[in-house]
Order: structure tokens, then C-alpha cells, then sequence
């Protein structure tokens, strides 16, 4: 049986640009997985996992210009904001070279043998060893940072796990470019380039969480999607973590006293980050509660202006664009929704930003057509709920799924802290959320080692973050040395600490 080609698509036109490469087989699928277990042995070496990482992002550097070309003509992007996601790619890289430098990761406690003890203690040594061969699966609307060289990647490797990625299908030959030359930076090194290795199609997907031989995925995609590779990660006869990122609406909660104080910053601020890259980032605020008053009116008349400003825009593929014109057609029609401006196609081959509005108090009841108002939808649009107390404001966020963030938009008064009505929202968001902003947007996620990026179901599958520093703990787990000689532990746990990795050694901290 031969595999099913795989193009590369124009997002502009829907039309196929070149062969990239066939769907992997099954066969393929579990060819790819051993070679990369096979290959792994070689990342045992933090030295040399470190310098993969770091000549990985320098090859980037070098290869812009073709990778900018590549992704572009398979997203349509645009040059500027993909240099700065490959600027991100690139930092995360080496960010995460530095996490494996410092060695903190590893978590390192030694308890020495203590008979004084009730019961005596043996001696403990514990630290995090990487799980095994990763998964990682790309997401669409970041073919950098979250695709073949983006963080999943980046902390799998910085785990020493050898990793092989499922390709999007939306930008293959980007993935194929970014694979070669990470697996040239491999070689570069002294490694084996199968220690990243690329495969194509749907089944393959199916196939690789599937496959004994992997120890943890990652996703970044549809709730669909990945709930249906959760189901299959844990239904395995071995269930494996499976870290995926569904979705989520991002509310916002404005109240009345910022909106009065606030009423043109805040709405040009919504309308710039709910149509940056025509609504298609995670974390797109697409859920506002808004006051119903004068002030309420004030905001939403800026918003409407900034809105309809903004040009047409290509989606990532005609059947995201396709999904996006039926779910705004279907929430427009429901009784009580407004239209200010009308989201939806734009063109043949684009789609127009806009943004309904609806009263609060429809959306206090479970059960009702009005639920479609809580479910994300992918691209240009936000959903403006108008509430006319605080009650209705807490009846509404009661009934929201868990989302990646929440943001607040204050006064400068209730910001200082002294509005026990301030405090009280700010709690009720902290239940809904990874990331909780105050008075900022939540569109753009800072590569800091703080960073949460991660939130209650349907946000993700699990409490951890795909960014950040700590991202790397996704890949590892904890192993106990107990009464093992000192020439048989490895060098990070014996006493003399000859490698310097920060650890805990009786209770106490040490360099």
C-alpha cells in the first residue's frame, strides 16, 4: 500500500505549492521511534545536550531567511511576526541550554545514613532521570515555537529525551527545514541525528502515542484532537503522561469603575489583542464581561471603531477559515446576540474580525443554546457579555471551563488594593486559570523562568507548563539510590560533586 503524499498548501489560495513528503506507515512510525531510542544513549552527557541546543539555535540564526520564506509561504504569517518567533525559538533554545547547565533541574537530595534514626535511615540519593522517547506534536498556528524546534522539543531534549515529531500538516516543509537542521546541529556535536527525527500524517500520530517505545507527548492543537490522543495515551496497556494543550476562551472581566476611567485604552487594547494574527494565538481573549452601563457603551464604541479598522486576514488553512465562518453564523443567530461588527469571511479566501454581544444573564443558566457562548472559537472574533451586577459577573465565570489565562481590568484605585471588590475577582479568576493578568493582555507569553503556561481542563490535561524554564519537568522522573557504593552512583550524586549541580544534601541547600 503506498502512502499518501503530503503537500505543502498556500494558505492564500488553498492550493498545493510542492510535494513534501509521503505519510509515514506504521512501520515507518516504529522504525522512527526506535532509531530515536537507540540514538538517546547519546544525550546522557549534559556538556553535550547543552551545545546541541546552542548550535541548534545558532543554525537557526543562520538559516532565517530560508525558514522566514518557508513558513510564511505555508502560513501566511508575514515575515515580521514569524523573525519574532523564530527570535522566540531561538531564546527558548538557549534558555533552556542554561537550565541544563545549572543543573537545578535535576532536583538533587542526598540524605546520608543516620542509625540515630527511628527507624535508622539508609543512604538516599535522589534525583530526576529523563522518561524516554517523546512525542511531540505541532501546533498550527506557531510553526516555530510550538512545532519541530519549539519548546516541547527544546525541553525534551534539555531532559535528554530524543524526541520525534509529529509534522503539522499545514506547514510540512517549515517542519522539514527546521528538522534538518536541528539534526544537523546533532552531528555538529557528536550526536546521532536520529535523536530528533520528523514523521507526517494522521495515522502516524495515532501511531506514535501508541507506540510502547514512547515515554510522554506533548500536543498543542484542537480539543478534539488532543482529547482523543489522551484517551489513547492512557488506554495504552502501559498509559503514558500525555501534556496536551486544548483550548480555551481567556476571559476577561472589565468592571465598571475601569471602563468609566478607562474606556478607549481598554477597548483599543481588546481589539488589538483579540485580532493579532487574525485571532489564531491560544491565548486570544475570545470572552469579555463588560459592564451594561454608560461606561459599558463608552468602551464598546471604541471597540467597534478599532475593530473595523482592521484589514481582512489569511487564516492557517481554508478549513480553519471554513470552521471559523459557521461558528461565528451559528452564535450571531442565537436570540440576544448582537452584532457590532460582523466576524466572518472577508474575502475568498480571508475573514473579516468583529464581535457579538450578548446580556449576562443569559448565560447564568446551564443547559441552554446560549452555552455555544463559552466554547473557544479559532480566529478573529471575541464574545462581549454585558452584566448589570456583580452577582451576574460571579454566575457567569461559575460556569467557565478552565482556560490558559484571565485577565482583570481595574481602576487605578481598585488597583491599589483598598477595593474589597477588586480582591474578591482577582480570586474568583485564580480558579480558572494558569496565567492571571491585571490590567495588561493576555496575547503574548513571556519566555521567563516565572512563566505558567498551562490551566485547568480543557486548557490543558495537566498542571504543568509548556514554557518556562520549569517545562522541563514534564520529561523527567524521580530516582532513588539507596546504600549504593560511590563508584557506582553517577557523578552528580557522590559527595565530591565534581560536576556542580546545585542539590540539598541533609536537609540543607548547597552549591
Amino acid at each position: 500500500m503506498t502512502a499518501a503524499p503530503v503537500w505543502s498548501v498556500d494558505p492564500r489560495t488553498g492550493k498545493p505549492r510542492e510535494q513534501v513528503a509521503d505519510e509515514a506507515t506504521a512501520e515507518e512510525v516504529d522504525s522512527a521511534v526506535r532509531r530515536a531510542r537507540a540514538a538517546g544513549a547519546g544525550l546522557a552527557d549534559r556538556t553535550v545536550r547543552a551545545a546541541l541546543l546552542r548550535t541548534a539555535a545558532d543554525l537557526l540564526d543562520e538559516a532565517v531567511e530560508h525558514v522566514i520564506e518557508a513558513a510564511d509561504a505555508e502560513t501566511a504569517l508575514g515575515p515580521v511576526r514569524l523573525r519574532g518567533e523564530l527570535a522566540r525559538t531561538t531564546a527558548q533554545l538557549r534558555a533552556f541550554a542554561g537550565v541544563v547547565d545549572e543543573g537545578a533541574f535535576l532536583d538533587i537530595r542526598i540524605d546520608h545514613a543516620d542509625a540515630t534514626r527511628t527507624p535508622p535511615w539508609p543512604d538516599l540519593r535522589r534525583w530526576k532521570v529523563p522518561l524516554g522517547v517523546v512525542a511531540v506534536y505541532s501546533a498550527s498556528n506557531f510553526p516555530l515555537a510550538f512545532s519541530v524546534p519549539g519548546g516541547d522539543t527544546a525541553s525534551a531534549l534539555a531532559a535528554g529525551c530524543p524526541v520525534v515529531v509529529k509534522a503539522h500538516p499545514d506547514h510540512p516543509a517549515t517542519s522539514e527545514l527546521c528538522a534538518s537542521v536541528l539534526r544537523r546541529a546533532a552531528v555538529r556535536v557528536g550526536l546521532d541525528e536520529d535523536v530528533l527525527i520528523v514523521v507526517h500524517g494522521f495515522e502516524a500520530g495515532v501511531e506514535l502515542v501508541r507506540h510502547p517505545l514512547v515515554s510522554a507527548a506533548g500536543f498543542t492543537g484542537s480539543i478534539r484532537g488532543g482529547r482523543a490522543l489522551f484517551d489513547a495515551a492512557a488506554a495504552r496497556p502501559a498509559p503514558i503522561p500525555f501534556y496536551g494543550e486544548l483550548g480555551s476562551l481567556n476571559p476577561v472581566v472589565i468592571t465598571e469603575a475601569a471602563a468609566a476611567e478607562r474606556a478607549e485604552e481598554i477597548g483599543a487594547g481588546l481589539a488589538g489583542s483579540m485580532t493579532l494574527g487574525a485571532g489564531q494565538f491560544c491565548t486570544k481573549p475570545g470572552f469579555v464581561l463588560a459592564p451594561a452601563g454608560a461606561a459599558g457603551d463608552s468602551l464598546l464604541k471604541t471597540l467597534t471603531s478599532a475593530v473595523s479598522e482592521t484589514e481582512p486576514g489569511v487564516m492557517l488553512d481554508h478549513r480553519m477559515r471554513d470552521a471559523f465562518v459557521a461558528g461565528v453564523r451559528e452564535r450571531a443567530a442565537l436570540p440576544g446576540v448582537d452584532a457590532p461588527i460582523t466576524p466572518g469571511a472577508g474575502g475568498e479566501h480571508t475573514v473579516s474580525a468583529g464581535f457579538l454581544t450578548v446580556p449576562a444573564a443569559l448565560l447564568t443558566a446551564e443547559g441552554g443554546p446560549h452555552d455555544l457562548l463559552l466554547e473557544e472559537c479559532f480566529g478573529p472574533v471575541t464574545v462581549v457579555a454585558r452584566y448589570t451586577s456583580t452577582d451576574e459577573i460571579g454566575a457567569v465565570l461559575s460556569r467557565l471551563p478552565g482556560n490558559l489565562t484571565a485577565t482583570l481590568q481595574l481602576s487605578d484605585a481598585e488597583g491599589e488594593g483598598t477595593a474589597p471588590g477588586a480582591v474578591a475577582l482577582l480570586a474568583e479568576l485564580v480558579p480558572l486559570a494558569g496565567r492571571v493578568l491585571v490590567n495588561g493582555w493576555p496575547t503574548g507569553v513571556a519566555v521567563a523562568p516565572a512563566q505558567q503556561h498551562g490551566g485547568p481542563y480543557p486548557a490543558t490535561t495537566s498542571t504543568s507548563t509548556s514554557v518556562g524554564a520549569t517545562a522541563i519537568e514534564r520529561w523527567l522522573r524521580p530516582v532513588t539510590y539507596q546504600s549504593t557504593p560511590p563508584a557506582l552512583l553517577p557523578p552528580e550524586l557522590r559527595d565530591e560533586n565534581a560536576l556542580g549541580p546545585p542539590r540539598r544534601v541533609d536537609d540543607v541547600p548547597r552549591g
